[in-house]
């Protein structure tokens, strides 16, 4: 009987050890980035990552007091490294919808800012389902933009890229008639640059919940949300309230990209 007991006790300290190992502390965390979405992150030319993601991720980091690595990832590939256990989270302007939040689980949204189509400044464009029929328009693949024209715009012949700037590319070359991201990507990664000297914003904003969601936010997964999202979520609570992400806001944009309260 004594041995059978000191067999249990050692079963069950095994156990508790096995847990404690498997249980992480968060002191390291690998963050998936894309890397193609100035000015939100993107490659200089010596190969490092920069902007406006790239910062504030290694902000959040260090109020968290942990060692991160940033991997790059096609934004498409986020979720499979995610899942995979490639990365333990994504910081990539990912939005936070309903339709992603089946499949992962998310922190607080840290900015937010609405969808607007781009094209030639003088194509006088009909932002409207009857006004681009039959018109390409471009959108990065696996992104909520992509989710909104294909739904949207039915009669439209939806062409889809691995990344933003690819759309920009076949814009700036003719191949598309219009491209449709995220404002801020469209402002200051095309229009503001020497490649999108002739073309300019077209059409209202759009911001329906439905497919653009209420921001962006951390992404990880459900069986990590609680104990790694609330370390996520006070960080972002504290980049705020430290002035930390006015900061960077700042240094990156001439509007105010704070999520809607």
């Amino acid at each position: 009987m004594q041995r059978r007991s000191l067999i249990a006790l050692a079963a069950l300290a095994c156990a508790a050890v096995t847990a404690h190992a498997q249980a992480p502390d968060w002191k390291k965390i690998r963050i998936g980035v894309e890397g193609a979405y100035p000015p939100f992150s993107e490659v200089d030319k010596d190969g490092k990552l920069k902007g406006f993601e790239i910062e504030y991720a290694q902000a959040l980091c260090a109020e968290m007091k942990a060692e991160c690595t940033l991997v790059q990832q096609d934004f498409d590939g986020l979720i499979p490294a995610l899942q995979a256990r490639k990365v333990d989270a994504i910081i990539a302007s990912m939005s936070i919808t309903e339709e992603r939040k089946k499949a992962i689980a998310f922190s607080k949204a840290y900015y937010n800012t609405p969808a607007r189509f781009a094209a030639k400044a003088d194509a006088k464009l009909d932002i409207s389902p009857a006004g681009l029929k039959g018109k390409k328009i471009g959108v990065q693949r696996a992104t909520i933009h992509e989710k909104f024209a294909a739904d949207t715009f039915k009669q439209s012949e939806i062409v889809r890229y691995a990344t933003q700037d690819q759309a920009f590319l076949d814009l700036k070359s003719g191949r598309i008639d219009a491209t449709v991201a995220d404002m801020v990507a469209i402002d200051m990664g095309f229009l503001k640059t020497d490649a999108g000297k002739g073309f300019a914003f077209t059409g209202p904003s759009f911001d329906d919940v439905k497919y653009f969601g209420v921001g962006s936010g951390v992404g990880m997964r459900k069986a990590d949300e609680k104990a790694l999202g609330k370390k996520f979520n006070d960080a972002i609570d504290a980049l705020r309230a430290n002035g930390t992400f006015k900061k960077l806001n700042d240094k990156y944009f001439a509007y105010d990209i704070s999520p809607k309260k």
